[in-house]
């Protein structure tokens, strides 16, 4: 046996071993709770097993060679990894191994002899398979199986910490239990608590979105796992006397940027610097027209001749060395000193980097206005698809409720066969349709087909509608309404959870809407907050804070609407689900 063969092994029984240690300690935690109901022998042998079970397996895992290294031995405690990296056709085979192994337990534990035939049979089948899988994979010569080896290094303290967060997690498991079988207080406390812990289970990704937003880059990644508390780089403003930093405007635009070229006649070439958009584009200009700005540079600390010293970056050399103005101590203050990137620390504190949001916003391009045309042109799908989504099913859903017309019954059969249509038969049609219309390139693809209604819309309204008691329309029409004064005083008015919740659908759907601005939109001024999403990961998809804090801005919105309408979003699931009253 290879040695990957053999730390695949003993990773799978480490596992499993301290699987069942912790299943023996939540055996034993029921045992002296005295949960009610408890079969206390079958818990007493189960607790037996698992413990005997536990210790062979890890002492097992414990002999099994692993070849680690000197560091890695000095570890209090391990959890091995271990990952099979090989093409389709190998791990075909596999699961047909897994299956035939599978079938034969059930064959033999099997009591009918039919049972046992067609599990035979079955297992006859998978091994088939495995051969053919296997053939397949001896076909090219150049695959083949790596063993991908690591590990989950503990040290004490985590691994007391760990230890204590499971014992902790078992007493909740077994005191949930209790309380699940009691009335009052006690049920309503674990009913909370298990809310609160689904809410921070589910509300993980969006922290660490938001977090993730507020990162400078060497937080991104960090041997210690996620980092959860940002801190930024201190900077002190800094006038460069070899390269100064000047602003000035650029087509109405404040720009900053550094003089490339001095002219006899007073004017300059200047190379931009911010904003990002338009770095490295050069203009002329009048020196008079522009005015030095300081630059935000770096605090570091370093050591120099034994002496711990405080200063800034005041160049960056072309070897990669940093020249430092130092600013303390007072002995050593205005003197510079040329270090190796290695050798000074930066000098940070937690805060949040608020940057990021600024400069997300101005890697847009120029013709969007930081972000604004976006932002309009999502207002415009958003507000066009939820009045023409409202006005349209609505009408239509009145009509097949309550008016009476020859065909009724057979047109609403056709309105809802529509449901059953894939959005990808009618891709190509509609876009034809739009092409012979001019509408290629704007946005009226995007929200005209909302005023033509929406078969599941019109079919949720209609229930409703037919929920209305017919005595208030009779005592419209006394009164002397058409249908659609009736429709708009009585009617309507009696449904507003429905049309709420479709409106919040809607424009969640118009918001997040990808793939129509993906089909009818080309230029950047057409562009909604999604499709620019796109783009933008594409184009700064190497700086995950930049990438984050637009995700940040775009949802913004959307999460203003759920805080203002939460109940109407509940109340749609629940709406839904009955599809009528």
């Amino acid at each position: 046996m290879t040695a990957n063969l053999l730390y695949a092994l003993g990773t799978l029984l480490t596992w499993v071993g301290w699987y069942l240690a912790f299943r023996t300690a939540y055996l034993g935690i029921q045992l002296v709770t005295k949960s009610p109901g408890l079969d206390v022998p079958r818990v007493q042998k189960g607790l037996m097993v698992s413990a005997l079970s536990a210790a062979v397996l890890l002492a097992t895992a414990a002999a099994v060679p692993k070849n680690l290294s000197a560091e890695q031995k000095e570890a209090f405690l391990r959890f091995p990894l271990v990952w099979f990296v090989m093409p389709a056709a190998a791990w075909l085979a596999v699961a047909s191994l897994v299956m035939v192994a599978l079938r034969l337990v059930q064959a033999w534990l099997a009591v009918a002899p039919e049972e046992r035939l067609a599990r035979a049979q079955a297992a006859g089948v998978w091994a088939l398979a495995g051969l053919l899988a296997l053939a397949w994979y001896k076909r090219d010569a150049e695959n083949k199986i790596e063993v991908l080896r690591g590990g989950i290094d503990f040290t004490a303290t985590n691994a007391i910490t760990l230890l204590l967060l499971a014992l902790a997690g078992m007493f909740a498991m077994v005191i949930a239990g209790r309380a699940t079988a009691t009335r009052g207080f006690a049920k309503g406390v674990v009913t909370q608590a298990a809310l609160v812990a689904g809410s921070i289970v589910f509300g993980l990704p969006f922290a660490f979105l938001v977090v993730t937003s507020f990162k400078e880059d060497r937080d991104m990644s960090s041997p210690n796992g996620i980092v959860w508390i940002p801190k930024v780089q201190e900077t002190v403003p800094y006038f460069d006397k070899k390269n100064p930093l000047y602003e000035g405007l650029y087509k109405g635009q404040t720009v900053q940027g550094s003089v490339l070229e001095y002219r006899p006649d007073g004017t300059v070439r200047v190379d931009i610097f911010k904003p990002m958009a338009i770095r490295g584009t050069t203009f002329e200009t009048q020196m008079s027209a522009l005015k030095e700005v300081p630059k935000m540079v770096p605090l570091v600390t370093a050591s120099l001749d034994g002496q711990p010293i405080k200063g800034m970056v005041v160049e960056d050399l072309d070897d990669g060395r940093k020249r430092v103005a130092i600013l303390e101590p007072p002995t050593q203050k205005g003197k510079d000193a040329v270090f190796e990137p290695t050798k000074v620390e930066p000098v940070r504190h937690v805060g949040l980097r608020w940057e990021n949001y600024s400069e997300a916003i101005s890697f847009l391009p120029p013709e969007t206005n930081s972000g604004l045309v976006y932002l309009k042109n999502t207002l415009i799908i958003v507000i066009g698809s939820v009045i023409g989504t409202i006005l349209s099913s609505s009408i239509v859903a009145y009509a097949f409720s309550r008016m009476q017309f020859p065909g009724r019954n057979a047109l609403f059969a056709v309105l809802l066969s529509t449901m059953m249509l894939p959005a990808a038969v009618t891709l190509l049609p509609q876009f034809l349709i739009f092409r012979q219309l001019g509408w290629i390139d704007t946005l009226y693809p995007l929200w005209v087909p909302a005023f033509f209604g929406s078969a599941f819309n019109i079919f949720l309204l209609r229930q409703f509608f037919m929920g209305i008691p017919m005595e208030l329309e009779d005592a419209s029409k006394i009164d002397g309404c058409s249908y659609l004064r009736t429709f708009w005083s009585v009617m309507l008015p009696q449904i507003k959870p429905a049309l709420a919740v479709i409106a919040i659908w809607t424009f969640m759907g118009a918001w997040n809407n990808f793939m129509g601005p993906l089909i009818y939109v080309n230029s950047p001024e057409n562009m909604p907050l999604s499709y620019a999403l796109q783009l933008f990961q594409g184009d700064r998809s190497g700086e995950p804070g930049l990438l984050m804090a637009f995700a940040t801005l775009a949802m913004l919105p959307v999460l203003a609407l759920f805080f203002f309408a939460q109940r109407y979003f509940i109340e749609g699931v629940t709406l839904s689900g009955l599809g009528g009253r």
